[in-house]
Parts: structure tokens; sequence; C-alpha cells
């Protein structure tokens, strides 16, 4: 048993001798062999030598040796180094401060200026809040959903709206086809077919960026007039193509890539969706409002015909200048793959015939675009055409729902473009874009200009009004009346003015990253900086303006509009 306790002991604490084999086997209960080859280790040397090992090793030298049999046991008073130095702090996982306390600032110094005449308590009081969140969106204290969500909270908590009026566009189409679209743009690259698809325009339009992004704009353009959802025309289509367009070509989101061709991408086809979803009557949600609006103000009717005529000249002209003028100013760092064709079609030869997956993906899509476009006709609208195709795809397992579930961009766009859709909705419903439209009335009115300059006049205050809104559809209910009212009063021309406002009813869109449903779906993809959205959109709603207005007026002059 000493023998046994000594090899434990060894195996626990040192390196073992080597094995000691003798040519006769002993049984494990036998501790002496009878053979005179077998050396023979007295049980009280064993004892003796097990005691040594198990006592401290008491020496006053740094270094300490001792045999023991076959073996030697050394040990060393100098213990390793342990590091004194104190775990690194814990980084601070809260909001930033200073753009917390703006944001607070902003909704307190509001809430306290007093409130005009004509302007109800809690009209005021929910205009306070909503700038505070808007501000709290811009400087981002907290990611975008947590600070609509604050907002949210800040309006039942003062009692401001009701819990139920607060998250009453939670249920609305808009929010959750934006969704929607994250999720069919998941289905979209994980199938593979966005890179197929990608890798065909690379092999047409990719021996430059700015022929790719041409190549894009164009062809959403032609899709307009079909698709009468300018959020499903965009996160449904055209996002998934961006995405795999940017990855494809090696720019992702976070790695320091952006800049490589998503950025000015990404920009680029949302500027110009705004753009084409104005060139057609059938291009936008909201269009048709504008249309019966004015045939109820001014008893005249806006033809598709009509519409796309005076639209077609300008319209083509920003398409061209838009880009271009972004690739100047936002430019991608790559402007030029020569090789770029042939390396795509080498791409699509390796990727061999259509997976199973990839037919499931492209049959959905087919489906979903087909009900977008004809749905008017069975009465389907374009969240239940989506609804639809993302039900085949969780059927058929191409996208499943843990997925859905980790695309936090989509949940988190769902809640703060919920939030300010119900924030501007009761804005109006409190009568403060009423009061506000009544003001500028009075105001311009009062000027004594020409015709020429009121309604240029109103159009700025129509179209920058727009920060306040987050549904085009919104605006032109709530304002597009009294300024039409107001510019024909003031000697513009009727016809003229409504086709003006209803132009720019929807270039307005591009002013901000919740203006219109295309924008939360570019804006989420996280290629551009929330300050250089805002900033180059400032910027480009000026070129805009200055070409739908002197173009197109020499152009409306032309065919007879004023």
């Amino acid at each position: 048993m000493a023998s046994m306790a000594l090899s434990t002991s060894l195996n626990l604490g040192f390196r073992s001798a080597p094995a000691y084999k003798p040519r006769n086997q002993f049984s494990p209960l036998n501790l002496h062999s009878s053979s005179k080859s077998t050396r023979s280790y007295p049980l009280h040397s064993f004892k003796r030598n097990l005691t040594a090992i198990n006592s401290p090793l008491k020496t006053n030298s740094p270094n300490f040796s001792t045999k023991f049999g076959n073996f030697t046991v050394k040990a060393s008073s100098t213990a390793p180094a342990v590091s004194a130095e104190p775990p690194p702090p814990v980084p601070w996982q809260g909001a930033a401060m200073k753009p917390l306390i703006a944001s607070i600032a902003t909704g307190i110094i509001i809430w306290l200026i007093p409130v005009p005449a004509g302007v109800s308590q809690n009209a005021w009081q929910l205009l306070s809040i909503f700038l505070a969140t808007i501000v709290g969106i811009i400087t981002q204290p907290l990611p975008l959903g947590a600070v609509a969500l604050m907002g949210l909270g800040a309006c039942v908590l003062t009692k401001t709206l009701t819990f139920a009026a607060a998250f009453s566009a939670f249920g609305d189409p808009i929010p959750w086809l934006i969704a929607l679209a994250f999720f069919f743009a998941r289905g979209f690259i994980k199938t593979g077919l966005g890179n197929r698809i990608a890798y065909q325009f690379v092999s047409l339009f990719g021996s430059s960026s700015l022929g790719l992004g041409y190549s894009l704009v164009f062809s959403e353009a032609l899709l307009a007039p079909a698709i009468p959802s300018v959020s499903a025309r965009a996160g449904g289509i055209f996002l998934p193509l961006v995405k795999s367009l940017c990855v494809a070509c090696g720019s992702n989101v976070g790695d320091g890539t952006e800049h490589k061709l998503g950025s000015w991408l990404m920009l680029t086809c949302f500027q110009t969706s705004v753009i084409s979803s104005a060139m057609f009557l059938t291009a936008m949600a909201a269009n048709p409002l504008s249309a019966n609006l004015t045939l109820n103000t001014i008893q005249q009717t806006i033809g598709w015909t009509d519409w796309a005529k005076a639209a077609i000249v300008p319209g083509l002209v920003s398409l061209i200048v838009v880009p271009f003028l972004l690739y100047v100013i936002y430019p991608p760092s790559v402007k030029s793959s020569p090789d770029a064709p042939k390396l795509a079609k080498e791409s699509l030869a390796k990727m061999g015939p259509m997976s199973k997956n990839e037919i499931i993906m492209a049959g959905t899509l087919l489906l979903t675009v087909g009900l977008w476009i004809f749905g008017g006709m069975l009465n389907v609208d374009a969240v239940t055409a989506a609804i639809l195709g993302l039900t085949v795809l969780l059927i058929t397992g191409v996208v499943t729902w843990k997925e859905c579930l980790g695309e936090s961009v989509a949940w988190d766009t769902l809640t703060w473009f919920a939030a300010l859709i119900a924030m501007a909705g009761y804005l109006n419903k409190y009568g403060l874009i009423s009061w506000f439209s009544e003001s500028v009335v009075k105001f311009v009115g009062g000027l004594g200009l020409s015709w020429q300059l009121s309604f240029g006049i109103l159009v700025l205050l129509y179209f920058y009004s727009h920060y306040f809104f987050a549904s085009g559809a919104a605006h032109i209910g709530a304002m597009f009346t009294a300024f039409l009212s107001v510019a024909s009063a003031l000697g513009t021309p009727p016809f003229f003015a409504a086709m003006v406002l209803a132009f720019l009813s929807n270039i307005m869109g591009g002013l901000t990253h919740y203006g219109i449903g295309s924008a939360p779906v570019f804006y989420g993809a996280g290629y551009v900086p929330l300050s250089k959205w805002w900033g180059y959109g400032f910027l480009i709603s000026i070129v805009n303006i200055i070409i739908w207005l002197g173009v197109g007026g020499i152009w409306w002059k032309f065919i007879g509009l004023w």
C-alpha cells in the first residue's frame, strides 16, 4: 500500500521516473519479489521517502535538490511573478450624457415657452416632446429605437397622449412593410440569389461605380409606375440588390470599407427613389391623394398622362444630375474596375445553376412584386403581399423565424419609425399643423408680392416643414389644401400650383431618414452616418428645387401649364 501511495503522490505532484519493468510479473499484493534480478525496496524505505516528499521543504537556499531512489526532486523558492495591475474598468454602457442633456433641454425649453394663441396645451406639449425626440435621434445618446421609445414614454407620462394613442402607429402598415423588407433582404442574400443578380449587374455595368449606380437608378425608375409603394419598391427589391452588390464589391458595414462603394450607392438609390416617386401618379401611394385634393379644391383633375408629361423632363434631369453630384461630393473610394465584369462572369460560372432555395426565393419575389403591381385589382395591399411572401419563405425554410428575430435593424427601425408617425400624426390631430398653415397663409398674403415670389415662399415653407412629418401622406393631408388655396388666391395658376405641390410632396421626402417610406429602408442598411444623411439630404433638396422649378418651369411654360 505504501508503494501505491507513493505512486499516487508522484503522479499528482511530479513527473514520474521511467517505468521499471521486472522480468517476472508480480501480484500487486506481493510487495517483495523472490526474483534475484528484481530490486527490493524495504517498506520502511518507502515510508521514509514518502514522508520526505509530503513534508514541507525547509531550506535556506533559494534552490533545493534531493534524490530519492531513481528520481530527483528539485524545488525553487522563487515564485512566478503575479501581476498586480487592476482589471481594466468596464466601459460605460449607458447613454452618451451630452447628447441626452441636449435632447432633454430642447424639450424643456419649448415646453416652458408660453403657448401661442390658437394652439392647445396638449399640442404644444407634444411639439416639445417631438422636437426633443428629433434632437435625440440626430445626436443619438442611445440607439434610435430607444430614443423614440423614451419619447413615447414621455408622452404617456405627461398625459400628453394616452398609451393607446402613443403606440397607435405600431398598427400602421408602413413600418411593418419596412421591417418585412429587411426579412426579404435576409433571404435574398442567404440563398445566394442576391449575389447571382449582383454579379449579373456587375458583368453588364460594373466597369465603373458610376455606371453601376445609373443602372440601378433607371431600373428603379422603370418599375416606379408599376409599383405604387415606394417602401415596397425600395425595401423589397432594391435594398437586397444594393446590399448584395456592396458585399460582392467588398464594401461592408462596420469594417471600414463602407466608402468603397456602399455609402455612395445607398445614398444615391435613396435620393433618386424620391425623384422617381414624383414622376408618375402611380409611383407613390400618396400621389392619388394629391390628385383628389386638387379636384376638391380647384375642381380640376390631374390624370396619369398629365402628371407624367409634366414630370418627365425635370425628373430625368434630376435622375442624371443627382447621382453624378453625389459621386463628386461623396465619392466611392473605388471608382473604376475594368476587370470587374470579367471577374463577375467567372463568379457566376463558379456558382453553377440555381439552387432549390434560390428558385423558391426568386418565385416568392415574383409573386410579391406581382401582387404589388396588380394588388389593386385583387384588393391586396402592399403589406399583405409582403406577409404572404414571408410566409412562403418561412414555410419552405428559406428564412427561419430565428433569423427574422436576429434582424435587429428591422425591429429598431420599426420602433422609431412607428413612434415618429404616432407623434407627427397627433400633432396634426391636435390642430398644430392647421394653425401653422393658417399663420403662413396670413404672413405670405400680407407681403403684397407678385404671385411668383409669393408662390416661391409658399413652396419653400411647404417643402421644409416636412422635417415635422414622418409620412408624405400625413403632410399632404394636413397642408396641401391650405397652401393650394392660398397660392390660387394670390394669383398663381391653380393647376400649375397643384402640380408643383404634388411633385414636391415626394421630393421633400429626401430631407431626413424618416420622411418617406424608402428612407428608413436605405438608412437602416448602416452605410451612411446620420449627420451625413441629413446634410446631403438638405443639399440635394436645394438642387432638386432648382431643377424642378427652373428646368421644370421652362418645360411647364412650353407645354402650357402656366
